[in-house]
């Protein structure tokens, strides 16, 4: 069965079918559509997940296990499988092709590829988890219809914007829908919800080319402590709202604790990348910071997040912009912006 991504939320409201591909040219629709198939089955009694990233020599008989075994408590189990390159090579396509013969009544496999040719849909291996299951394929949303995107995206938000802020909001991000959703969510913690026009658009939605927060969030990450300051002070120079500011610290170090956690628990940096869909142009950035601070200085940078967090908001004592900086250069190695290496032990 094969099922466009608008269809997708009308499918999940009946019994899932037990395997769904993925796969297309809009990375974050793909994720999107995953995570709304995972949501469902949690409703449908599907406790249990396991990830697993197919990269160069990954053993394709723990698919096969899965499928073979129980569930160690019995429940039904999600097996979200990442095809890293897209393709899944001679025993992959082997192992794919006898899962769909006969998958298991207590799993939902779900296949998910980034990267996607019209040559995938042709293979033996794809055609059979379609005839098993469902597929969907994300195609990038043209200029005619990004306009409908937002307005639709930014109504689950409780937003209502006109068309012709939606057309603006289009123009600045340039069809790419990952900048866009993060403009929305921009907007939404801006506004709350309400009706937005187009200066209203116009006066909350970054220039491309001056600083904006998800640059700050960039450069803490990276360790920058320079580049950190300079975005800053630029945002506080535009008038941007310090609670934005701590949002998007915070989101960043909620991401980050959580891989390092991960890691601490054993797992590859490539299982964690692929597990908390971390982009292919961001992996290099998000591995930086991992090395810079264990887990428990991630949590403990968390915490300080928190208070920051407060502190913006006038919950607690403290200027906001000064505790801004000293998150954003703890987050990037050093403490309280006095340019000593952060160390949580002193």
């Amino acid at each position: 069965m094969r099922l466009r991504i608008d269809q997708l939320d009308k499918h999940l409201e009946r019994p899932l079918a037990p395997v769904y591909v993925l796969g297309g040219d809009e990375p974050l629709q793909i994720q999107e559509a995953r995570d709304a198939i995972r949501a469902a089955a949690l409703e449908q009694g599907f406790d249990e997940r396991v990830m697993l990233s197919a990269e160069t020599g990954f053993d394709w008989g723990t698919l096969r296990s899965y499928a073979d075994s129980l569930s160690l408590f019995g429940d039904k189990r999600i097996i979200d499988l990442r095809l890293v390159s897209g393709k899944p090579g001679d025993a992959g396509a082997r192992a794919l092709k006898d899962y769909a013969a006969n998958p298991p009544q207590d799993n939902l496999l779900i296949v998910s590829m980034d990267k996607f040719d019209r040559g995938s849909a042709a293979t033996q291996w794809y055609k059979a988890l379609e005839g098993a299951g469902a597929s969907i394929r994300t195609w990038p949303v043209d200029a005619h219809s990004m306009v409908g995107w937002i307005r639709r995206r930014a109504g689950r938000r409780g937003l209502t914007i006109s068309a012709a802020a939606a057309q603006a909001l289009g123009e600045r991000v340039e069809g790419n829908l990952l900048a866009c959703a993060q403009e929305i969510d921009k907007l939404h913690m801006l506004h709350g919800e309400a009706q937005l026009d187009l200066e209203d658009v116009l006066r909350s939605v970054a220039d491309s080319a001056r600083f904006d927060v998800f640059a700050l969030a960039d450069a803490a990450l990276a360790g920058d402590a320079a580049r950190s300051i300079r975005v800053l002070h630029g945002l506080r120079e535009e008038g941007v709202a310090p609670p934005l500011v701590a949002w998007a610290l915070t989101r960043e170090l909620r991401s980050v604790s959580r891989m390092a956690g991960d890691l601490a628990g054993g797992a590859g940096l490539d299982q964690v990348m692929a597990k908390h869909r971390v982009w292919d142009k961001r992996r290099g950035l998000v591995s930086s910071a991992l090395r810079r601070h264990p887990a428990a200085v991630w949590l403990d940078i968390l915490r300080q997040a928190a208070r920051t967090d407060r502190i913006t908001k006038g919950g607690a004592p403290g200027n906001p912009w000064d505790a801004l900086e000293g998150l954003a250069l703890a987050m990037g190695g050093m403490m309280f912006g006095l340019g000593k290496p952060y160390n949580p032990l002193s």
